[in-house]
């Protein structure tokens, strides 16, 4: 049975999609595409930019999920889908390819969970961080959640609070601050009934019920990757070669770690 593996953050690189681009007008359409919908060039960072520029999560993650989903699209008549993985941001592009979400709406997720990543809770020091763009009442709620010493202590404007407390409160109302976006995007996006199962990080379980994949992407926001877990047990099912698809060989790599004998190759 044919795998097919999506990486994470760290695969990507300066100049990552731009042969896709200058040699398929499907790939070219699909990231126009993509610029509109996330309002700025995000191609021209890609091709031409910085590594600077590519380290932004902001940049990199729709970046590494462009470079996945569009080379899936541009060689799918090669493909085989029998099960799918991602190693997580890799998850969301998985998703995409075994047709459980659009295409537009995983950009969207996935630029969503980057901004949040990035600009929702920004530590400033030990014990303070700032969240923005959260409503006053749930920073308040999550802070009153943990077992830990963490406040509000500076209402700075609509949207703009900083929290105080001891390194390890701040940092577990980091980690819920983050999920809460992350949970309303996901829960708000329509999930469809997939071509074949994902192994989802959360469990690395093959999955194909849309709520329960839907429920185990929520879960992943603030729980560890299984992975060495869900390439054995996709192994165990019947997987009989691993293809990675997205920029660099990272996966392959960890592959040949867990199993030095199943084949592995780039798309």
């Amino acid at each position: 049975m044919n795998a097919y593996i999506f990486p994470g953050q760290g695969s990507q690189f300066v100049g990552m999609g731009k042969e896709l681009y200058e040699s398929s007008s499907v790939a070219k359409e699909m990231f126009e595409k993509a610029n509109k919908i996330l309002g700025f060039r995000i191609t021209d960072l890609m091709f031409n930019g910085t590594n600077e520029d590519l380290r932004q999560t902001k940049v990199t993650q729709p970046a590494i999920f462009l470079h996945s989903v569009i080379l899936k699209k541009v060689l799918e008549s090669n493909f085989k889908l029998d099960m799918v993985a991602g190693h997580s941001l890799g998850e969301f592009s998985a998703l995409v390819s075994n047709g459980s979400l659009s295409f537009e709406d995983g950009l969207k997720l996935v630029y969503k969970r980057a901004m949040a990543m990035q600009k929702s809770c920004e530590k400033e020091i030990s014990t303070m961080a700032a969240v923005i763009g959260m409503e006053d009442k749930k920073v308040e709620e999550i802070c009153n959640s943990i077992d830990e010493i963490v406040v509000p202590a500076n209402y700075n404007t609509k949207g703009q609070i900083v929290i105080s407390g001891s390194e390890k409160g701040i940092d577990l109302a980091i980690k819920k601050l983050k999920a809460s976006g992350g949970r309303k995007a996901i829960n708000e996006t329509c999930f469809k009934f997939p071509i074949c199962p994902i192994y989802q990080n959360v469990n690395a379980k093959a999955v194909k019920d849309p709520e329960i994949i839907k429920g185990n992407l929520i879960a992943q926001l603030t729980s560890p990757v299984k992975w060495t877990q869900t390439i054995q047990n996709m192994i165990k099912d019947g997987a009989s070669n691993f293809t990675e698809v997205g920029p660099g060989k990272i996966l392959q790599s960890l592959i040949k770690k867990i199993n030095r004998k199943i084949p592995t190759r780039s798309a």
